[in-house]
């Protein structure tokens, strides 16, 4: 078999920021597999299809799979083993395949479950790295997010008060994904906390939606959304 199949991160939604390989990969793949979102209107949105038109990719080789956005994690996993499945048939067929992922599509991204189902499988995959999306933040904000002897802690949008507080306490920076899922705990840390700095964004990297602020009464008034981070620390 002569095909391959490579996960190509496109980064956090700039398509400049993709890298060089990674653009190469897709320019040369036969058939590449993106994410999408079904809307309740009907149709469906992919912010990776976006990425690659503006990249020149030809609409033609992109296949797009539903990923239901539900806490119901069922219906995404059965779409995400469907996927690997015609995924290892067309890699039988000794096709060039890309799977495309926001970010780097190893750090917090549903590609893992691709990628697992086809390694248990024995179809050999190979990842080519992206920013993540909280470097992305770094730069759009001109931050240095760590220095000296500080440690960086990445934490996943599921953490509760009491953890958020304990983390900023032992003196570590955190960045937060996906925000809207402990919005509450983020907010009443930055009420109780008068010596917590903030740096909030949505969307960076996507031209036009782009949302940064360290402003804590506006983070307060502001309902987040999905695409949303917060880098975290005290003073």
């Amino acid at each position: 078999m002569s095909g391959q199949v490579t996960f190509v991160s496109l980064g956090p939604g700039d398509p400049e920021l993709i890298s060089l390989k990674g653009l190469k990969a897709l320019q040369h793949a036969d058939i590449i597999f993106s994410p999408s979102t079904p809307m309740p209107k009907g149709g469906v949105a992919s912010r990776a299809l976006d990425i690659m038109l503006q990249l020149g990719i030809e609409k033609s080789k992109v296949q797009l799979f539903a990923v239901p956005m539900s806490k119901d994690r069922s219906a995404a996993i059965k779409s995400y083993k469907d996927v690997s499945e015609e995924i290892s048939a067309e890699y039988k067929k000794g096709k060039n395949i890309a799977v495309t992922a926001e970010g780097h599509a190893g750090f917090y991204s549903s590609s893992y479950y691709i990628e697992e189902n086809l390694i248990n499988n024995h179809i050999p995959t190979h990842q080519i790295a992206g920013i993540p999306a909280f470097i992305a933040c770094g730069a759009f904000a001109n931050l240095h997010i760590v220095k000296q002897e500080e440690e960086l802690h990445v934490v996943p949008g599921v953490i509760s008060y009491d953890d958020l507080k304990a983390k900023l306490l032992s003196g570590n920076v955190l960045t937060i994904m996906k925000t809207s899922q402990c919005e509450a705990a983020i907010k009443q840390v930055i009420t109780d906390m008068e010596n917590v700095t903030i740096h909030y964004f949505e969307n960076v990297g996507v031209e036009e939606k782009e949302f940064y602020t360290q402003d804590k009464q506006e983070v307060l008034s502001h309902k987040f959304p999905y695409f949303s981070l917060i880098i975290i620390h005290l003073l």
